[in-house]
């Protein structure tokens, strides 16, 4: 080959690497679901112990901020280090990392522990999340939507038994049994990883300017899907808290208005792997999934505001988790295909936090509104500020980026 002739388009060529099965990459969606369930685990743990281990309520929103915030400062930072040095070293590390933070929960019953590990977990979450992602966008293979689809599910998985079993191992052992399991999970999925996860190098990349960063962070193609991840998971973040709030004012119990949680949960991972076939398959366009998707979340946040009943709030609970089943797959694999895979890393970091900037706006909103107004208004102010995210909805991203990705396999 001419060197002279070689242009940057060569660097796009597909990766020298072999075949992918489907087992190597079931460790990014064990990493995913990793991070859903010890988020939610203790969580929801602290917030059904506060009272026992003396957190006040100013003291209880710090321990349950915390890991949003670590991810929010430190997501776009490692999904840049998985550019530069491949993501397979930064989901192990992560991983490893936290496994190791959430030792420091074995002495729980301080809050000033619970914090450490607690904003611990966070940080090494923000390494492994979007490198993962990353690699999932590598390994898709003009396949995104349906393996951004499992993915998806595997975190709604997470989201949906992370509280149930974690108030099962409070119950059985406190919150010492609850992190030593969490750092189980994190060693052995490391561990996987490890052994499964092949190494993606890190690709040649042009010099970009501050010019050039402004430039791609204000593209439709980044924008466009990274708003429609803020509302859908802004009004995840809501409706955890706010839907069991309403089941308990109808009468329901501990359990009743937890179950609306887990009801919302399975709805989302059931439908994300459907969801991204139909979009591979070209039978479900970005855009129109992406609107549907919001459109559903906003009724159902809608019909839980104005109709009263605990049937009504599970029907809102079931048509809000399919609209973020629906919508989250979409906007992720938009952004795996408009995205060159040399910086696919900080693409998803970036991407990520701005999930994370809407799981904490969704529930303020919310409260705020409801604290002047009352919590009928406050959830109207979430379906309208969803349904106003609907018009950042991209079209479908070219393929023309996609590659560097391996080719399609089985699985």
């Amino acid at each position: 080959m001419n060197v002279a002739a070689v242009t940057f388009s060569d660097v796009n060529a597909p990766e020298a690497l072999p075949s992918i099965s489907a087992s190597q990459r079931w460790p990014l969606y064990a990493a995913d679901f990793t991070t859903a369930f010890g988020a939610h685990a203790v969580a929801a743990g602290l917030g059904a112990e506060s009272a026992d281990i003396g957190l006040s309520l100013l003291a209880l929103g710090i321990l349950l901020a915390l890991y949003d915030v670590a991810e929010v400062f430190l997501k776009p930072i490692f999904g840049a280090l998985s550019d530069r040095i491949g993501p397979k070293p930064v989901i192990v590390g992560g991983l490893l990392a936290f496994s190791v933070t959430s030792l420091i929960g074995l002495w729980a019953d301080q809050p000033v522990m619970l914090a450490a590990a607690r904003l611990g977990q966070g940080m090494a979450a923000s390494a492994f999340s979007p490198a993962s992602s990353a690699s999932v966008a590598r390994l898709s293979g003009g396949k995104s939507g349906h393996y951004f689809g499992r993915y998806g599910s595997w975190k709604g998985l997470g989201y949906a038994i992370g509280p149930l079993l974690g108030a099962m191992a409070i119950i059985t052992g406190g919150f010492s049994l609850l992190f030593a399991t969490l750092a189980v999970l994190g060693l052995t999925v490391a561990v996987w990883a490890l052994v499964s996860v092949p190494p993606l190098k890190p690709l040649p990349r042009p010099r970009y300017t501050i010019v050039d960063v402004w430039r791609q962070s204000t593209e439709r193609s980044f924008l466009g899907p990274t708003l429609v991840l803020a509302a859908a998971t802004g009004a995840l973040g809501a409706a955890v808290g706010f839907l069991p709030a309403l089941a308990a004012r109808e009468g329901l119990g501990t359990g009743g208005s937890v179950a609306v949680v887990t009801v919302l949960a399975v709805a989302s991972a059931l439908i994300q792997p459907r969801v991204g076939r139909l979009r591979d398959h070209g039978r479900l366009s970005d855009r129109p999934g992406m609107v549907a998707g919001l459109l559903a979340i906003s009724a159902g946040t809608l019909m839980a505001a104005v109709l009263p009943g605990a049937a009504w709030i599970y029907c809102a609970a079931v048509l809000i988790g399919v609209g973020i089943g629906t919508s989250t797959p979409l906007a992720f694999a938009h952004l795996a295909d408009a995205t060159p895979a040399e910086r696919l890393g900080r693409t998803m970091g970036s991407a990520e936090l701005g999930r994370e900037l809407g799981d904490a706006g969704g529930p303020l909103l919310v409260g705020g509104v409801a604290v002047a107004a009352g919590l009928p208004w406050g959830l109207g102010a979430l379906a309208l500020m969803v349904g106003a995210a609907s018009f950042a909805a991209p079209c479908r991203a070219t393929s023309a980026t996609n590659d560097a990705r391996l080719p399609p396999t089985s699985g």
